[in-house]
Parts: C-alpha cells; sequence; structure tokens
C-alpha cells in the first residue's frame, strides 16, 4: 500500500564540503549554483512542485547564509515553506534526522529526507511521486531512490548498492562493482529511527539494520541524476542542462 504525498522533509545543508574545496570555502555547498540557481533551491522546487508544503533544513558551516538564502525565497513568495534548523555540532545525517524528529520537527507520518547536494532530472513521472507511491511503511522503514551508474553525471566510484533476489538493496560483497548509487533522495518512516543513538551518527547504520530485517526498499531513478562532489562536477552538471530539457522545468505544472 502506498503512501500520500508526504507533507513534510528534510534537506541536510549543514556539512563543509571538503571535496568541494575551494568552492565550499566560502559558500555552503547547498549554495552552490548549478544552471543559475543553488543546489538547495533546485531541490526546494522539487519538493514543492510534489505537494510537500514544509522542510526543515538544517545548517552549520556558514549558517547564516543558508538563513539568508531561506529568508530569500521566504520574502520572493518561493515555496514550501522551511524551518532552519541550527546545529551548534555537526550530527551528520541520521544524528541530524533523529534530532529533528525527537524535537517533533518532521514526523509522525512519512517523510522526505534530501542531502544538500542532491540534484536530478525528473522523468515521466516525478521522482518524489514515484518514492511516495512505491513506499510502503507496513512493509518497510525507509525507500532509498538510487541512480544507474550509467545515468550519472559525475564521477561516482564503484557504486554502493546491488539488489538481491528478492528486489531489495545490499550491499557490496568485498571488490564488488555495484551498479547503484544512493542520489541522497529517500522517503523514511519514523519507525526508522526507533532506538537510534544520540549524537552524531550515519543514517547508514539505520540502513544497515532495516536491511538486516527486510525492511529496506529501493527503486531506480528513470532519467539522469547529478553527483555533485568536486568543483569540475558542478562543470559537467551545467553542461548537461544546457543541453538537456527537463520536463520538471517547464511552465506546465504538470510533472510536479
Amino acid at each position: 500500500m502506498s503512501v500520500d504525498m508526504p507533507e513534510t522533509a528534510m534537506i541536510f545543508a549543514a556539512g563543509m564540503g571538503r571535496r568541494m574545496r575551494p568552492l565550499s570555502e566560502t559558500t555552503p555547498k547547498p549554495l552552490l549554483k548549478v544552471g543559475g540557481q543553488a543546489i538547495l533551491c533546485h531541490a526546494l522546487d522539487r519538493l514543492d512542485r510534489a505537494g510537500v508544503g514544509r522542510v526543515v533544513v538544517n545548517a552549520h558551516w556558514h549558517a547564516d547564509m543558508v538563513a539568508a538564502a531561506l529568508e530569500a525565497r521566504r520574502a520572493a513568495g518561493d515555496g514550501p515553506r522551511t524551518v532552519l534548523r541550527r546545529e551548534d555540532e555537526l550530527l551528520e545525517t541520521g544524528g541530524s534526522a533523529a534530532a529533528a524528529l525527537r524535537a517533533g520537527q518532521i514526523g509522525p507520518g512519512p517523510f522526505f529526507l534530501l542531502n544538500g547536494d542532491a540534484m536530478w532530472l525528473n522523468g515521466p513521472q516525478a521522482a518524489l511521486r514515484r518514492l511516495a507511491a512505491a513506499f510502503d511503511p507496513a512493509k518497510m522503514d525507509a525507500m532509498l531512490l538510487l541512480g544507474a551508474m550509467t545515468r550519472a553525471v559525475g564521477e561516482v566510484g564503484r557504486g554502493d548498492f546491488a539488489v538481491d533476489a528478492q528486489g531489495r538493496p545490499r550491499r557490496p560483497k568485498g571488490g564488488e562493482l555495484t551498479p547503484y548509487v544512493y542520489t541522497g533522495v529517500q522517503i523514511v518512516s519514523p519507525a526508522l529511527f526507533e532506538d537510534a543513538p544520540d549524537g552524531a551518527f550515519s543514517l547508514n547504520l539505520l540502513w544497515d539494520r532495516a536491511m538486516a530485517r527486510g525492511r529496506l526498499g529501493m527503486i531506480v531513478h528513470d532519467s539522469l541524476w547529478f553527483h555533485l562532489s568536486r568543483p569540475q562536477d558542478i562543470a559537467a552538471a551545467e553542461a548537461t542542462l544546457r543541453s538537456t530539457l527537463d520536463p520538471d522545468h517547464d511552465d506546465s505544472g504538470v510533472h510536479g
């Protein structure tokens, strides 16, 4: 059974983006521009078109710049409504989401979690809508949007996940080359965070727990996606956007 479109999401924008240096030394990575717009704003626009009304954005590195960017969107009347969550210490992805959940800023139903550098082109149906339609919280605690390495713009290394015989994600074995990479987009249930530790930790800890219980799902993205890790990846993304028409960027509102 699928879920309704989540009303809430969280975007991780607190990290220092070390691999994106020197660009990230003076600008937080999510505010670097691709196609004339900050990466963070691309994600917020995607969420807005999908019908998500409220987004928590955490911030640490150059947090005032993130705050100013969100305020500029509010002043311009651009959705969705955003809530800034300042973090005095880096909590990593798992720790940040768990803290926001405990504070009542996300949940109690399923919600989207996006990395601050997540950027993608939509296929025939918007990726966020595909995730919501495929997610069944009775059977899974999280569903990842995985990208095929062959459809990645940017260097992706050896891959993150393979798929087991039941169509569920699994970790690579030894030096195995795997076909899929996590795109930085997922939908999760608060159940994923049951018994989560306090403080800083990676979502990988909770994914591994869910995998062990057979409760981690996945779908494969059906269009191009961007792996924005190094400065040269920005240039590759710019070139792709110049040569590719993204249906989500038209004015019809059909591909939210």
